[in-house]
Order: C-alpha cells, then structure tokens, then sequence
C-alpha cells in the first residue's frame, strides 16, 4: 500500500533520512521505533507530504505522492502533540474536520462515544488536559474510517482506560486488514498489536522483519529485549 524507494533528506548539513527503501502493505499493523533523531518523524512527515521528498519517491496504492494531495483521504493521522485553534470547543472542531473532509458516508464515531467526549463537546481546546487532546486526537484519525493509519505515540497523556480503549480500537481496525504505522517509545505497549517491527537508528533502517521471525531468532518474547538483542 505505501512503497517508499530510496528516499534521502537532509536538513542544512545534517542527513535525517539514508536511502530509505521500504514496502508496508494492507493488514499489517507495524511498530515504527527507534531513539529520538532516528529519522521516524521524518519518515512519517515525508508519508504525509509535510517535508517535500527531494530524493527518491513515495508511492500509495502505486501512485506518486508528488503534487497529489488526495492520497491524504486514504490517511487517518494521530499526531503526537495536536493543535487546534484554542478559541473552538471540542464540538466545532470535530464538526470543522467533518466539514473540510465533505464525505461523511463512512463515518466512524466509536471512539467519540467510547471516550464520551459528546459531553465535553461545549469545552473550550484552550481549556483541555493533555489527555483530553489525546483523546481528540485520536477521534479525527479514526473518524472517516481511513486504510492506513499513522499513530504518533497514541496513548501519551491518556490514563489506563483511555488507553486500553484505544488499544482495542486499533485492534478492530487490524482486523479489517488496514495498514496500521505505529510510534511509541513504551515498547511493552505495542507487544499485543503489531505484527512487524521497523527499527530506524541515524537514518537508516537497521531491522526490517515480522514480530514472529523476530520473535524466533532472538527466542526472546518481550520487545525490548527482542530489539536489543536482534541489535547485537
């Protein structure tokens, strides 16, 4: 579904991204990780068209992402920290979002009545924890039931039911055979969900393979250690 072919970007003098080449395909739900300044926001951002590809091209459903905005329709984005205009409460944002997207035939509001936001929809963002914003957040990424998903670190700020809540929504959508990209630096959360692991480190992808073969060769079941010691 996304076909990334050698695709580099530098900042001034500093490279972010190394020839990156990497397919990630329907009913997989992958676990982007690495150390901070590994390259994964860049990678995610270049997928979004945020940061211009220079080098190299990006494919979704085998077509060029290049001055082609409508391939967005096809992404729900969950980004780390969101932004919304501070003088809007939570109803006139989802409503905005409804508004610019046009389509609401396929609309999914699970996550709405699942985190009850309907009765906070009068708050004012200014006014929301950082939890509340997740929660948000993570509504608008699902709301018009996209095949791929993009989820940057999707339960920072959110408390334990808000996160089991989340976590078994993107299991439903796994099991509908959408491509799922997740972001976390709590790898213990992404053990139950995801079914490969791309490790980025100084730019480069240094591991490329399912949980299972993963799982096998380093005979090790939790994902730290299995990271560390497919490392070494």
């Amino acid at each position: 579904m996304i076909s990334i072919e050698n695709i580099s970007k530098s900042f001034g003098k500093q490279e972010v991204l190394k020839n990156i080449s990497v397919r990630m395909n329907s009913n997989e739900c992958i676990a982007l990780i690495g150390p901070n300044g590994s390259g994964k926001t860049t990678l995610i951002k270049s997928i979004l068209g945020m940061v211009p590809v220079v080098k190299g091209s990006i494919q979704i459903d085998n077509n060029s992402i290049k001055d082609n905005y409508q391939y967005r329709e096809l992404i729900g984005y969950m980004p780390q920290i969101g932004r919304y205009p501070d003088n809007m409460n939570i109803g006139q944002v989802i409503r905005l979002m409804k508004d610019i997207r046009g389509n609401q035939s396929t609309i999914d509001e699970t996550l709405i009545d699942d985190f009850n936001l309907r009765e906070m929809y009068s708050k004012k963002m200014s006014t929301l924890s950082g939890g509340t914003r997740q929660k948000v957040s993570a509504c608008i990424a699902f709301l018009f039931n996209p095949q791929i998903l993009i989820l940057d670190e999707p339960t920072a700020g959110l408390d334990p039911l808000s996160s089991e809540i989340l976590k078994n929504k993107i299991l439903v959508e796994k099991e509908k055979g959408k491509l799922i990209i997740i972001t976390s630096h709590v790898l213990s959360e992404l053990e139950d969900m995801i079914t490969r692991v791309i490790y980025m480190q100084d730019g480069n992808i240094r591991i490329d393979a399912s949980l299972n073969e993963l799982l096998q060769q380093t005979g090790e079941n939790k994902l730290g250690k299995i990271i560390s010691k497919a490392l070494n």
